[in-house]
């Protein structure tokens, strides 16, 4: 079962600081990055720009315009110092995440196994 999308949604700004970590990119390479790492994630192109736009606008993500292509000018991304901060808090709660969710794991085949008996 997939997540909602609400739910889905929830981790794309980390996502994003993830992909541009790896390097400066404009919006459509971002959701091309995520489409193909994540294939089950699947965020739509309008959501990629919105959390773009909020990034840049606390700061985390700063653009400039590419204008020396054959096409258009596209606004290509880059981490800011409190991008790379935000990853890093974003580490920290997936951590944290990921710890809860070993739990309910191991828990639930415990008490599987117990069942099956």
């Amino acid at each position: 079962m997939l997540p909602k999308r609400k739910q889905q949604y929830r981790h794309l700004p980390a996502f994003i600081l993830l992909a541009l970590a790896q390097e400066p990119s404009h919006g459509g390479a971002v959701l091309s990055v995520l489409s193909q790492r994540m294939p089950l994630f699947r965020p739509d192109s309008a959501a990629v720009y919105r959390t773009l736009q909020q990034l840049e606008e606390e700061g985390q993500v700063a653009s400039n315009w590419d204008t020396g292509g054959s096409g258009p000018a596209r606004r290509v991304y880059r981490l800011t110092e409190a991008g790379w901060q935000k990853l890093d808090s974003w580490r920290e709660d997936i951590e944290v995440r990921l710890g809860y969710l070993n739990y309910f794991l191991e828990t639930y085949a415990d008490i599987r196994s117990h069942r099956a008996r």
